[in-house]
C-alpha cells in the first residue's frame, strides 16, 4: 500500500483513538451544524478523522485499503489526495445543506471521504468486480445501486447512518475524477452515463 494512504490510515486511527479516550475533544471537532453555522468550519475536516467506535474505523479504513491503490495507481498520490479530501468536504456540505437547522444533528467518520475514492476507483477500473455479501457484480452496478440507495435513504430510513455525506463524497468523487482524468469519459463512458443516471436524478429530485 502506498505510503500517503498510510499516513491517511494512520491519521483516521490516531484522532479515532484520541476521541474514543477524550470526548471534551471528540465534541470539539464532531460535524456539528450549528457549530459550523456559528463559524467553525474546521469541522468540514476534522470530523472526518473522528470514528464513533472501533467497529466503524475498522469498516472505513479496511475499505480504503481496498481501494486506494487503484486510485493512486491511475492518478497519482496528489491527485488521490485532492479527490480524498474534496469528497471529504463536499460529503460534509451536502450533510450541511440538509441538516443545518437540525440543532441536535451530529457525525463523525471519514465515509464520505472513503466513498469517493471507491466511486473514483470504479471509474478508473470499469473492469472491477464488487462483492454485495457473496454476490459479485461489475463495479459500475453497484455505484448504481448504491447511490440510488443512498437517495432513498436520505429521506425514508432512520438508521443513524449518514447518507448524505455518503452520497456527497460519492458524487464529489465522481466529478473529481474526471476533471483531473478527462480520458476516462472517452475510455469508460459506459460506465459514466450509468453512474451519472442517480446524480442527474438526485439533482432535479432535490430543486
Amino acid at each position: 500500500m502506498n505510503s500517503v494512504a498510510i499516513i491517511i490510515i494512520g491519521l483516521n486511527i490516531f484522532f479515532s483513538y484520541k476521541g474514543f479516550r477524550d470526548r471534551i475533544f471528540f465534541n470539539k471537532y464532531k460535524f456539528s451544524p450549528v457549530r459550523i453555522k456559528g463559524g467553525e468550519k474546521i469541522r468540514y475536516i476534522s470530523s472526518g478523522f473522528l470514528h464513533v467506535d472501533t467497529t466503524h474505523l475498522i469498516v472505513n479504513m479496511f475499505t480504503l485499503y481496498f481501494f486506494v491503490d487503484a486510485v493512486i495507481f491511475r492518478v497519482g498520490e496528489i491527485n488521490f489526495l485532492i479527490i480524498y479530501f474534496t469528497s471529504l468536504i463536499f460529503g460534509n456540505w451536502l450533510t450541511y445543506r440538509f441538516n443545518s437547522n437540525n440543532i441536535n444533528y451530529s457525525a463523525v467518520g471519514a465515509s464520505g471521504a472513503v466513498m469517493g475514492i471507491v466511486y473514483s476507483a470504479i471509474l478508473l477500473n470499469p473492469e472491477m468486480t464488487l462483492f454485495f455479501f457473496i454476490l459479485p457484480m461489475p463495479g459500475y452496478l453497484f455505484g448504481l445501486g448504491y447511490l440510488f440507495y443512498s437517495i432513498y435513504s436520505m429521506k425514508k430510513v432512520n438508521d443513524n447512518i449518514g447518507h448524505e455525506a455518503h452520497l456527497g463524497g460519492a458524487i464529489a468523487g465522481f466529478f473529481s475524477t474526471i476533471i483531473i482524468s478527462p480520458a476516462v469519459v472517452f475510455t469508460n463512458l459506459f460506465t459514466v452515463l450509468i453512474l451519472l443516471i442517480p446524480i442527474v436524478y438526485f439533482y432535479i429530485k432535490s430543486k
